[in-house]
């Protein structure tokens, strides 16, 4: 009878495992960069900084749906719950720990920015988790019907990943910017500069993303098929 020479190892392909430790680390992030606003020159509109990881988010739900298929990436978009609670209940626990002497005596104006800041952003991931999940699925959903039968081209891919994208970033723009600064602060220019900005990178930037996603996904699953074949003959 041949016995275990080691460990048991999980297989999984290293492109997934990668990708999915990037996407982790995006839901995260994504809600700590929504809190700044930043100008669309040359116009008087606005986007919250967060478009920028929540647009990686949508990159890489796609390049899984694309890979390993839907049910895998729907399940990396419920697991990126988890990373958001983490975060959120870390931050809970800072703000609520008392301040050292040093900040105190020396740095007040630096501690009082950084209370400021992040006490009133649990509005912003609290509306983050429902535009998050609403977007993300819908954009899966959508990717993965608009595949059909068959192995889609380069273009193809492309095209889908822009509609796809575009339909479920203006829903979420709608959904977030409504539940996190509403009452706030005027939030129509903000509205406005979300959808906009959001559908017009769907178009330019995500198809473009998302093909570079798809090659390196499979470049990685490359390599670590050669690490295994290695490790048979070692």
């Amino acid at each position: 009878m041949d016995t275990p020479s080691g460990p048991a190892t999980l297989s999984m392909p290293l492109g997934l495992f990668v990708f999915t430790l990037l996407y982790g680390g995006m839901t995260v992030l994504a809600g700590v960069l929504a809190y700044k606003q930043v100008q669309l020159v040359p116009t008087d509109l606005a986007v919250e900084s967060g478009i920028f990881a929540f647009l990686l988010l949508v990159v890489i739900s796609s390049t899984l749906a694309q890979l390993y298929g839907k049910q895998m990436a729907t399940r990396i978009v419920w697991w990126g719950f988890l990373p958001l609670l983490i975060a959120s209940l870390l931050m809970q626990l800072v703000l609520n720990l008392p301040a050292s002497p040093e900040m105190l005596g020396g740095r007040a104006d630096d501690l009082a920015a950084f209370e400021r800041v992040h006490s009133t952003v649990w509005r912003v991931w609290a509306a983050g988790p429902a535009a998050y999940i609403v977007s993300l699925l819908l954009n899966i959903w959508i990717f993965d019907k608009l595949k059909g039968s068959g192995e889609a081209t380069t273009l193809g891919l492309m095209a889908r990943g822009a509609l796809a994208s575009a339909l479920s970033q203006a829903l979420d723009s709608v959904i977030f910017i409504t539940l996190a600064f509403y009452g706030l602060f005027p939030i129509m220019n903000l509205l406005i500069g979300q959808v906009i900005a959001k559908v017009a990178l769907s178009i330019v930037l995500v198809p473009f993303l998302i093909t570079f996603g798809v090659r390196a996904a499979r470049w990685l699953d490359t390599k670590k098929s050669a690490a295994d074949q290695a490790n048979e003959f070692a």
